[in-house]
């Protein structure tokens, strides 16, 4: 007859025995970026297990961001999704840094000579793309010019109470900061950028982020979450770039 203690004992080494016994569950990848015939079989946000495999046809191209990196997968083929991720974590860490928005000075960056540069910064906002953008702190808007052609002025206005600020770039400068209290961010209002003489225009708003997503794939579903598709798409490109070049 078995003690009340030993019976204690028993149920606890068979519980500890039924856990070891449980699969480990498998790490999850996010499809941050799908083109080619596949894409509709694997748009962007569909979540992936590292230990699946996944075909692809001729043109497919699969970008998955997981926490320990990226896998940029090319069909045609049959692929297990966690093989051989690239980290890009000096990418990731330089593109959303946050304090690459709240502490940048105006002109900080200079001397662009590419002739298509790229948005250094998921929290710089790019006066001419259209969208949702998704920030961490609403008081320190930074806005980027794709280029320096001289100086030029871009006004952007609320289009639900006609508050506006001309905000200027000097001459070689990519950077320019939003005076919160001359023009209020406030998430979820319209706003329109306007280029010099009214050349470009871009239909922003604005949301809070509400915690601070350090792992890629953590940032990516936040991202989608909340429709942020610019900067979603500009995590994707500059990732998929880092692995390739590492050879991935």
């Amino acid at each position: 007859m078995f003690s009340d203690n030993m019976k204690s004992r028993l149920t606890a080494l068979a519980l500890a025995g039924a856990a070891l016994a449980l699969p480990v569950a498998a790490m999850a990848g996010v499809v941050v970026k799908s083109t080619g015939p596949s894409s509709t079989k694997y748009p962007v946000g569909t979540k992936v297990d590292d230990n699946a495999s996944i075909t692809l046809k001729a043109g497919d191209v699969i970008t998955v961001l997981t926490a320990d990196g990226t896998r940029v997968i090319k069909g045609a083929g049959t692929f297990r999704v966690g093989d051989r991720p690239q980290v890009a974590a000096d990418r990731f860490a330089s593109l959303t840094r946050k304090r690459a928005a709240t502490r940048v000075r105006t002109g900080a960056v200079r001397g662009e000579t590419d002739e298509n540069p790229t948005n250094p910064s998921l929290w710089y906002v790019d006066v001419t793309r259209s969208g949702t953008i998704c920030l961490y702190d609403l008081a320190t808007v930074r806005l980027w010019r794709p280029g320096t052609p001289g100086t030029s002025t871009y006004r952007m206005f609320n289009r639900e109470n006609g508050a506006a600020v001309d905000v200027t770039f000097d001459d070689t400068v990519m950077i320019a900061a939003l005076d919160p209290a001359r023009l209020p961010i406030v998430e979820g209002a319209p706003y329109t950028i306007t280029g010099p003489d009214n050349a470009t225009s871009a239909q922003i708003d604005f949301v809070l982020l509400p915690e601070d997503y350090e792992a890629p794939d953590a940032l990516a579903e936040a991202l989608i979450a909340k429709g942020c598709t610019v900067q979603l798409e500009a995590l994707a490109s500059s990732l998929e770039a880092s692995a390739e070049a590492s050879g991935g």
